[in-house]
């Protein structure tokens, strides 16, 4: 099952869990008290990330009682985003919401998603407004990083790294996800026109278990974002921005060399005593030049290899009107450039 297939339901609840046996039971009565009280079909999707505990052994007699409940149990450890992807992969609803299986994420909240997606945002995520985690450790950097994420990527929200986040289907259809990049599909959504909003949340202190968050996460996550910069603004165009240093470079070759020139021209200075440094500067410039734009050359005969031979889309349609018939909704066809 997969998201391009038809949806048969309103919503789906998507939830990655690690080791969470001490919360499994609390999360889902919240879960099903939350999305009872909306009065539409859903299903809740638990993705078991390779949990060494009791947390699989709760979740399959949940599912026995709850014909509401899927699990999906992954063969090992393979990390928040990549549960993520495999709960998006089974989920059949029109609204797909992720939440953290820790109970630092309110399900009571999940009804403010829902009525800011229902005012026609195709993104709403959840802002942590008031931070209870270390302040050194966690606050800190994350601030940080969210203030780079945001400039970087001009997606104005305050909290990417948080997982309570409500998507539309089709967005969700046309990103892959890796590494963890899970916190930057509004990013990567931004690219083909996703609209996205914020609501805030409370962050709940955790009780039961231990964090599988730290300080070095921050710092994948900052490498991650340099790959989402280069995918959204450089991906179908790699020359623009390895050629750019590269005419610097070329630039500042050239113009060491003509002025050596110069002077060996009209001073017959020697060159090796007098500007040796300067030459091998000169000639590192000029190489340096030459290598940025093969670069650049090579990405793009790659850029086109990859969007040409697999047919990849270059831009997104939201919708159609007129002569191919009755008007659509949220259409999730794409088209290749020729």
């Amino acid at each position: 099952m997969s998201l391009d297939q038809q949806s048969e339901l309103g919503y789906s609840v998507v939830v990655p869990l690690f080791n969470e046996q001490e919360n499994v039971p609390q999360l889902y009565v919240r879960i099903i008290d939350a999305m009872d009280a909306i009065g539409e079909s859903y299903e809740i999707v638990f993705v078991d990330d390779g949990s060494k505990d009791g947390t699989f052994r709760l979740l399959s007699e949940i599912a026995a009682d709850d014909a509401r409940v899927v699990v999906v149990r992954l063969r090992r450890n393979f990390g928040q985003t990549s549960a993520l992807k495999a709960g998006f992969d089974h989920a059949r609803g029109e609204i797909i919401i992720s939440m953290d299986g820790d109970l630092q994420h309110d399900p009571a909240e999940i009804p403010r998603f829902i009525e800011k997606i229902q005012e026609g945002y195709d993104i709403v995520s959840g802002w942590r407004v008031e931070r209870t985690d270390h302040w050194l450790m966690r606050q800190l950097p994350s601030r940080v990083a969210n203030w780079v994420m945001a400039k970087l990527s001009r997606v104005d929200l305050h909290d990417f790294g948080t997982t309570f986040k409500a998507y539309r289907r089709e967005i969700l259809s046309e990103i892959h996800l890796y590494g963890e990049l899970h916190r930057f599909i509004p990013a990567l959504a931004s690219w083909s026109g996703a609209s996205v909003a914020e609501v805030p949340i409370t962050n709940i202190r955790r009780k039961n278990g231990k964090s599988n968050y730290g300080i070095s996460r921050t710092i994948r996550v900052l490498l991650d974002l340099l790959s989402v910069k280069f995918l959204l603004d450089y991906s179908t165009r790699p020359l623009q921005f390895f050629g750019l240093p590269g005419l610097f470079c070329l630039a500042g070759g050239a113009g060491i060399g003509l002025w050596i020139f110069g002077r060996k021209a009209l001073f017959d200075e020697g060159l090796l005593a007098n500007h040796g440094p300067l030459i091998i500067l000169g000639v590192a410039l000029v190489m340096g030049g030459i290598m940025f734009i093969a670069i650049g050359l090579i990405g793009e005969l790659l850029a086109r290899t990859y969007y040409e031979s697999q047919n990849k889309p270059v831009y997104t349609v939201r919708e159609f009107v007129g002569r191919r018939g009755t008007r659509s909704g949220r259409a999730d066809r794409t088209g290749a450039g020729r």
